[in-house]
């Protein structure tokens, strides 16, 4: 299984949550804002800093990917992204300080909710608590 860890108040954190779902035809992700209680415990028990809610993150097998990585192993596995993978040979340092950058205007560029989205009946069984 593959879980994706989110700022759950981020509009551009939502807005790529959703567009995952809808690509995601194999259903292997769950999905886990790091508000909750499910992402808390994991971090905590794995002694994996949250970042401040900087990054998104994705756990396989164990494997805890964070920042642009993040993003380019979750593309690698959605219809019509798997090209992104070859990107993940740009160095890490340059993809990070690009993500870095969007990472720290996310909530001016794209703005902020004050509570995480609520998944609808059919999307629950997608998200951990």
């Amino acid at each position: 299984m593959k879980i994706i860890l989110f700022d759950g108040v981020c509009n551009l954190c939502n807005v790529t949550i959703n567009f995952i779902i809808k690509k995601d035809e194999n259903n292997e992700f769950k999905f886990s804002s790091l508000q909750s209680s499910f992402s808390r415990k994991y971090l905590e028990a794995n002694n994996v800093n949250s970042e401040s809610f900087s990054t998104i993150m994705l756990i396989e097998n164990d494997q805890v990917y964070t920042k642009s990585t993040a993003i380019l192993m979750i593309f690698k596995f959605l219809r019509g992204y798997h090209w992104m993978k070859y990107l993940l040979h740009i160095p890490k340092f340059i993809r990070d300080a690009i993500y870095m950058v969007v990472s720290r205007n996310r909530y001016f560029l794209f703005g902020k909710n004050n509570t995480c989205m609520i998944p609808t009946k059919e999307l629950k069984a997608k998200f951990l608590d």
